[in-house]
């Protein structure tokens, strides 16, 4: 797609999308963990589906599944009740919803390559965020829509999801519902979603007025490292043949993504400190890992909301540069076999210091973040039409160095590393340290 793409894109006025049948009138309380100052963003994503379900046209199979889909997830159509800790959800208000946007474009998404190219993307064109206030309701809808159809035939689905109330998986497990009340199963989704925030014990009184939980801080300023944007996309055959030189040097097997994080982060500490003056620098990897089954008794399995904990990596960058990549991957693996312990460590902890709360990681140069979102389920979602040949995660800010592992889109197999995590002067030596692996 040209990096001077111009599309006509045509909205219809918002609307909110409530269930179809009467729900509870309540409110809902959050965990401690979806509570966390640094959840309260929305994450966007744009999903593309080459072709249109037969039947009728796309927002209009979504919009009927939606409203289907909300008698059982009807939280995602309630509102966030401000000043609260831990977070409450008000869904007393039957005027709430899920905020719904039609859209139309002139242009074909085969003459957009189905948005193969991030960088030329005009995304705002294609979520809903950017629009008048919301009908009816009060209070910011946590799920936002925008189904925009294409000429020819095939459709985006642009989603803003409240971070608050569901992580990656809980947002795909909606989704999938979703898919199936749009290709016509009217019972029951084949997972039932489940409540269950009240796994985590909340923090003790004094604690939450003796660190102004209830009222957060405004965060600190932001540098501005004006990061630079590239895809890095990695065949299977070379994944599948680090894994194989990792198990016969080791005796042990690891997955793709540690071989991804670890070429990650050793080419992108080569590029960053091999030219500078002190290159011996303490550097951090941080990525978030599913705890689901690590509480007691583990979650079921329609559990949508929050239950991660990060898995952090520190080393000097003299280390890490210089090391194997086999080296690298045994760190990571080293620092997993640690998550359990320290997450129900975290979990039992009376009172939490907000200074080593271990969610709130520098948010410096020398600290990189790794999400992996070819796992979660947004690749199989099917309104009736296949799943989408590419999901596109929107890179929330350009100032946090990071990388996110999706899928490449089909019908190619393998993965593609979208990265914001180095300032131009390093982007060209990223770029040649990353490439030498997966060539």
């Amino acid at each position: 797609m040209d990096s001077n793409c111009r599309m006509n894109v045509r909205r219809c006025k918002p609307s909110l999308v409530k269930p179809c049948e009467e729900t509870p009138s309540t409110i809902l309380h959050l965990s401690p963990i979806d509570s966390l100052p640094v959840l309260r963003i929305h994450t966007r994503t744009l999903h593309v589906f080459k072709d249109s379900p037969s039947e009728a046209a796309p927002a209009a199979i979504v919009r009927e599944a939606l409203s289907k889909a909300l008698v059982l997830y009807y939280p995602l159509a309630g509102r966030l009740k401000p000043q609260t800790y831990p977070l409450q959800l008000d869904c007393s208000n039957q005027n709430q919803g899920v905020l719904f946007v039609e859209a139309s474009c002139d242009s074909t998404l085969a003459s957009l390559n189905y948005l193969d190219d991030l960088t030329s993307i005009p995304f705002h064109l294609l979520l809903p965020e950017e629009h008048e206030s919301e009908p009816e309701a009060e209070g910011e809808a946590l799920v936002k829509m925008q189904i925009t159809e294409f000429a020819s035939g095939g459709f985006v689905m642009g989603l803003v999801f409240c971070h608050s109330i569901c992580d990656g998986l809980g947002a795909a497990q909606f989704l999938n519902a979703l898919g199936e009340f749009a290709r016509g199963i009217d019972l029951a989704p084949t997972i039932k979603p489940t409540w269950d925030r009240d796994f985590f014990p909340d923090p003790p009184q004094n604690a939450l007025i003796n660190h102004q939980l209830a009222i957060p801080n405004p965060p600190p300023p932001l540098p501005d490292y004006s990061l630079q944007q590239s895809n890095i996309d990695i065949p299977m055959d070379r994944i599948n043949a680090l894994k194989k030189q990792f198990q016969e040097s080791t005796g042990i097997t690891c997955s793709a993504f540690e071989i991804v994080a670890a070429c990650f982060w050793r080419s992108r500490t080569r590029a960053v400190y091999e030219a500078s003056c002190n290159n011996d620098q303490e550097i951090k990897l941080v990525f978030f890992a599913n705890c689901r089954q690590m509480v007691e008794p583990p979650l079921p399995k329609g559990f949508y909301g929050n239950c991660f904990f990060p898995v952090r990596i520190s080393g000097w960058s003299k280390e890490i540069g210089e090391a194997s990549i086999n080296e690298v991957v045994k760190l990571i693996q080293e620092a997993k076999s640690r998550l359990g312990r320290e997450f129900r460590e975290y979990i039992s902890q009376k009172q939490r210091e907000p200074e080593s709360d271990p969610f709130a990681p520098p948010l410096d140069y020398s600290t990189l973040f790794i999400s992996e979102w070819g796992r979660l389920g947004f690749n199989q979602v099917d309104y009736g039409c296949g799943p989408p040949v590419h999901v596109v995660p929107i890179q929330g800010s350009p100032v946090i160095p990071v990388g996110i592992v999706g899928s490449l889109p089909m019908p190619r197999k393998g993965i593609r590393l979208m990265t914001w995590c180095v300032q131009e002067p390093h982007r060209l030596s990223f770029l040649h340290q990353i490439s030498q692996l997966f060539l």
